[in-house]
C-alpha cells in the first residue's frame, strides 16, 4: 500500500462560521483571519494505491461552478486535482474508486464536470465507482434548509444518472485495510475513513476535525447540524485517537497536513504536526 497527499486547492471561509460560539480572540491564535474575517483553508484529499485499486478520498470543489458561486469562497493557490495526481504519475482515468466522506460541495464538487460544449455533465473519474451511503445520499438529495446551499444537485445527481453510484453496507472492510466511522453531528452519516497502514492507523478526519484548531472540544463549526452530538462524537474519537496514537490526516487545515494528539490535564490536546510523507 502507498499513500499520497492530493491537494485540490485552497479557499476561504468565515472564521466565526468555522468555530461557532468560540470567540475570535481564541480561534485566531491558530487560524488568523483577514480584514473580512476570512480564514484560508485547504481542500486536501488522500490517494490510496493498494494492489489494483487506486482509491481517492474526496475531491475538492471542482471547476464547473460559475463566478457568482465561486466568488464567495476566494479560491487561491496554484494547486489542483490534476496537477497533484500528475505529481505521482497518475491521471483521473486511473482512479478505480472515489470515496466521498459526505456530499458537501467542497468534498465532492470535483466528481462531476461539464462536457466539452457545456450542455450536460459527465464523470471526472470515468473508470471509477463512487461510494457514499444510503442514509447520507437520501439526506443530500432531499436537503434541509440549513444545508441546502452545500448540497448542489449538479455535484450529486449526475453520479447516479451515470450509473457510478455505490453504497457502502457498513463500517467494516469497505476496502482492504479500510474501515469508516459513521458520525452524525456535522451532517447525517458522514464517513470518517480509517486506513490500516503497516502498524499505524491513519484517519482521514474530514469535517469531524477540520484542523488542529478544532481539537479543544467546544471548538465546533457553526456549520454542524447537530453541534451537541458533534461534541460527544469528537470527545469519544479524540480519546481513542490519543490512546491508539492515530495519525490524523487533516483535510482543511491550511497549515498542518497531519497531527497526533495526547491526553493532558486539560483534556486531549495537540501533540505533533507533520507531513504524511515524513512518516511513511
Amino acid at each position: 500500500m502507498h499513500l499520497y497527499t492530493i491537494n485540490t486547492g485552497f479557499f476561504k471561509l468565515d472564521g466565526g462560521a468555522m468555530f461557532g460560539v468560540v470567540p475570535k480572540v481564541l480561534w485566531s491564535r491558530t487560524n488568523p483571519a483577514d480584514e473580512k474575517n476570512l480564514c484560508p483553508w485547504a481542500m486536501r484529499s488522500l490517494l490510496i494505491e493498494d494492489g489494483d485499486k487506486l482509491i481517492l478520498i474526496d475531491n475538492g470543489i471542482g471547476d464547473k461552478q460559475d463566478e457568482s458561486f465561486l466568488k464567495h469562497y476566494y479560491l487561491h493557490g496554484d494547486v489542483n486535482l490534476n496537477k497533484s495526481l500528475a505529481k505521482y504519475g497518475f491521471t483521473v482515468d486511473d482512479i478505480t474508486d472515489v470515496f466521498l466522506t459526505h456530499l458537501h460541495f467542497d468534498h465532492c464538487g470535483g466528481s462531476v464536470k461539464w462536457n466539452h460544449d457545456r450542455t450536460s455533465f459527465e464523470m471526472v473519474f470515468k473508470n471509477a465507482k463512487y461510494w457514499s451511503n444510503k442514509d447520507h445520499w437520501e439526506w443530500a438529495i432531499k436537503p434541509n434548509n440549513r444545508e441546502k446551499a452545500s448540497f448542489l444537485r449538479e455535484n450529486i445527481i449526475p453520479i447516479q444518472e451515470a450509473g457510478h453510484l455505490n453504497f457502502v453496507e457498513g463500517e467494516k472492510n469497505i476496502f482492504n485495510n479500510f474501515n469508516a466511522l459513521f458520525v452524525n453531528g456535522h451532517t447525517e452519516s458522514q464517513m470518517i475513513p480509517h486506513i490500516f497502514y503497516k502498524d499505524r492507523i491513519i484517519v482521514f478526519a474530514a469535517d469531524l476535525l477540520p484542523s488542529t484548531g478544532h481539537i479543544p472540544l467546544p471548538y465546533v463549526m457553526g456549520y454542524d447540524t447537530r453541534p451537541l452530538l458533534t461534541l460527544k462524537e469528537k470527545e469519544k474519537f479524540l480519546k481513542k485517537a490519543a490512546e491508539e496514537e492515530y495519525i490524523l490526516f487533516l483535510q482543511h487545515d491550511n497549515y498542518n497536513e497531519c497531527c497526533t494528539v495526547e491526553k493532558t490535564e486539560r483534556g486531549i490536546r495537540l501533540k505533533e504536526t507533520f507531513k504524511l510523507s515524513e512518516i511513511l
